[in-house]
């Protein structure tokens, strides 16, 4: 019952404070399986993307994080073919304290900011480094897929 509260008590948060090109979808009968939208950043070869994410959480929330994978194909140094995201806070980083909240805008930031370190794809993580202008052009593509 302590991950039910917490999930609504966030999405209340969410829903009185809501973060700039994300859109949160559940179904009634399931808190614990959300689908989020995400509108690439503006500012990045994602601009005009839409990319669904499925954010799912289990019992033990807030003790452990939620899964994080997109369900967009999305060609990024951070996410692997799985749609799996390297980001630290929802693996060995993560704490009960962390919000909902702080993990959509550090996956929309990661989303913004590709970078070649610590990646979870490294052909495009060595094309990132390599070739900005292709790996950009090929982000482009996919985007518009």
């Amino acid at each position: 019952m302590t991950a039910l509260r917490r999930i609504q008590k966030e999405l209340s948060d969410l829903n009185n404070k809501p973060i700039p090109g994300v859109a949160i979808k559940y179904e009634d009968d399931n808190i614990l399986a959300w689908t989020v939208t995400i509108k690439g950043p503006n500012d990045s070869p994602y601009k005009g993307g839409k990319f669904i994410l499925d954010l799912k959480f289990d019992s033990t929330f807030p003790f452990k994080a939620p899964q994080a994978k997109f369900q967009t194909k999305i060609y990024h140094p951070g996410i692997n073919g799985e749609g799996a995201i390297c980001i630290p806070i929802l693996k060995d980083e993560w704490k009960p304290s962390i919000t909902i909240s702080k993990v959509l805008s550090t996956i929309l930031e990661k989303l913004g900011n590709p970078s070649p370190d610590d990646p979870f794809n490294p052909d495009i993580a060595a094309e990132l480094k390599e070739n900005k202008t292709k790996f950009t052009a090929t982000a482009k593509e996919w985007t518009k897929k």
